[in-house]
């Protein structure tokens, strides 16, 4: 995978084209796919409050750009993110009370699952190298993970003498089960691509150098898709996971009755009505619904 160029600032953004960048994070919007990429190769894209910043209000920038369809998270250099600066954290520690190191994790990092939580449009993580700890925890909240044949994944907070503290241990028992994910997280032990795709941890494991262009290939065909009915499935698999079968079925005949009245839902009706009426010799191969 190429990687994305220096284009470092001193922290304000600024715009070349259809590229916004900071300093530590780069964002470029392409027909209606944002890619998010952490920018701090040097550090193992660690994160930094500038990063946290800026990652925070790009989230909440999508979430309200109508033009935004479809995220995708990746990092510089030969890994996707190594979570929280462990010496930053050190030093910080070592100056706070408890309550007020709570309310720094509240006011850094934890402000990113909470803007990715509120955003009701799909985000592919393309895992481009190690993942470790919060790095790992941000894959995971993402709706589809991609990673390299030579990714290495970590919940490694235990091997510091760490909690989980950014969501690993919300998201990881839902994706692997509960056993698994307690391994992981008990041993701190990294594992391969190969190995998180045998167990659900990602979806596949594609190549090193086709990693970002396979991502965002995916993330154009999921853009295409009826916008209104894709925020919603998006909602409703999310909320389904916190409700019973009532409910979530409540909530999936509202969400259907407002689809119907849409024009992209008529559209797309009529479309694939247009499709199977014809003789099947001219039929096209319905590969987007």
């Amino acid at each position: 995978m190429a990687e994305p160029g220096p284009a470092r600032t001193t922290g304000r953004d600024s715009k070349v084209g259809k590229v916004m960048s900071t300093e530590d994070l780069l964002v470029s919007k392409d027909d209606g796919v944002w890619t998010l990429t952490l920018n701090r190769p040097a550090q193992r894209n660690a994160f930094s409050r500038p990063m946290l910043d800026a990652w925070e209000r790009t989230l909440r920038e999508a979430r309200d750009d109508e033009t935004a369809r479809v995220l995708v998270l990746t990092g510089a250099g030969s890994a996707f993110c190594a979570g929280g600066d462990l010496s930053e954290i050190q030093e910080k520690w070592r100056r706070g009370d408890s309550i007020e190191q709570k309310n720094q994790l509240w006011r850094g990092v934890l402000r990113v699952p909470m803007a990715l939580a509120e955003l009701d449009k799909p985000v592919i993580a393309a895992i481009n190298g190690a993942a470790s700890g919060a790095g790992l925890d941000m894959a995971l909240m993402c709706d589809i993970r991609l990673a390299s044949d030579s990714a290495r994944l970590a919940e490694s907070y235990i091997n510091v003498g760490l909690v989980p503290g950014d969501g690993g241990a919300y998201f990881l028992p839902r994706l692997v089960g509960l056993g698994r994910a307690c391994e992981l997280l008990f041993t701190g032990d990294p594992i391969t691509a190969q190995e998180a795709e045998r167990i659900g941890l990602i979806n596949r494991v594609v190549p090193q150098e086709e990693l970002l262009s396979e991502a965002q290939a995916l993330a154009r065909r999921i853009a295409a898709k009826p916008t209104q009915a894709l925020r919603m499935t998006k909602r409703l698999i999310y909320s389904g996971l916190e409700s019973s079968l009532k409910t979530s079925l409540d909530m999936s005949s509202s969400f259907f009755s407002h689809v119907l009245e849409l024009d992209e839902t008529s559209s797309a009706i009529t479309t694939a009505l247009e499709r199977i009426s014809k003789p099947r010799g001219e039929q096209e191969k319905p590969n987007d619904n």
